[in-house]
């Protein structure tokens, strides 16, 4: 990966005259993580600047999150952009409403898992569960380190069974471990979903190109999804990614937003 400050010049002769399609992660990318989930906040001068965005020409604004959608929503509380919750699985923005299919007895059958799962790590200071309704994850950052091997253990131990039968998918991202319904989407789908679309509407008037900004491991899907087009982005440089470039911290991102801005006005 390379650092994308130290290649900017050359991206904004490339993005001159584009429209720019901007896919955002939320926690780390736009919030800084946070210890718990309800910490995470957008700053005003943080939604001030996608509002901005929001309205100058050639651009499109997508929060691609791990969160529920109506949490997202409020979170950052932006009209005339497009949230997509559970790492795409939710979708709502101007003229589009989403939402994937789950197999027949998935939602239930989530609800079991969920009460096995709070027996099993009750002994665990710190660690809890977020039922996101499609989506339920085990939050560890919280938790002792020393814990965190028999939370992966008894996590493991609960899902393998389901998950050995095709009933669940189970992700893993920073200090979490989810349980996802067993559909072929994840955030790069999603992503790959949400540019059709805008090219179409273009018609071939403009170019669209996808700059895609995140942090966790489930972004790793989007990197990988625009491996061959547009610009991914990093938060934080980690060896083992797919992204093209990476910036150290959401400040960066903020920088690198107000570059697009002063670009595309």
């Amino acid at each position: 990966m390379k650092y994308l400050f130290n290649a900017w010049q050359k991206l904004k002769e490339d993005l001159a005259g584009k429209f720019i399609f901007l896919f955002l992660d939320y926690d780390g990318t736009l919030s800084p993580i946070a210890d718990s989930p309800d910490q995470a906040v957008l700053s005003p001068a943080a939604r001030g600047l996608l509002e901005d965005l929001r309205d100058c020409p050639l651009r499109k604004i997508a929060v691609i999150s791990g969160r529920r959608l109506d949490d997202l929503k409020n979170r950052i509380g932006i009209e005339g952009i497009i949230y997509a919750g559970n790492h795409g699985l939710e979708i709502e923005g101007p003229k589009i409403r989403f939402r994937s299919l789950v197999p027949l007895g998935y939602l239930k059958l989530l609800q079991r898992i969920k009460a096995e799962l709070e027996r099993g790590i009750s002994p665990f200071v710190g660690a809890f569960i977020e039922d996101k309704g499609l989506i339920l994850s085990l939050h560890c950052r919280q938790a002792d380190k020393k814990d965190i091997q028999g939370l992966k253990l008894t996590f493991d131990k609960t899902v393998s069974v389901y998950s050995a039968k095709d009933k669940i998918r189970v992700k893993t991202g920073k200090m979490v471990f989810e349980i996802q319904p067993p559909v072929a989407w994840d955030k790069g789908k999603a992503a790959l979903w949400l540019l059709a679309r805008q090219s179409f509407a273009l018609k071939g008037k403009a170019d669209v190109v996808p700059l895609y900004i995140g942090d966790d491991v489930t972004d790793e899907d989007a990197f990988k999804a625009f491996e061959n087009r547009g610009i991914t982005v990093c938060v934080g440089e980690s060896a083992g990614s797919r992204a093209k470039y990476y910036l150290k911290n959401t400040e960066e991102v903020f920088m690198l937003l107000k570059e697009i801005k002063g670009l595309v006005s």
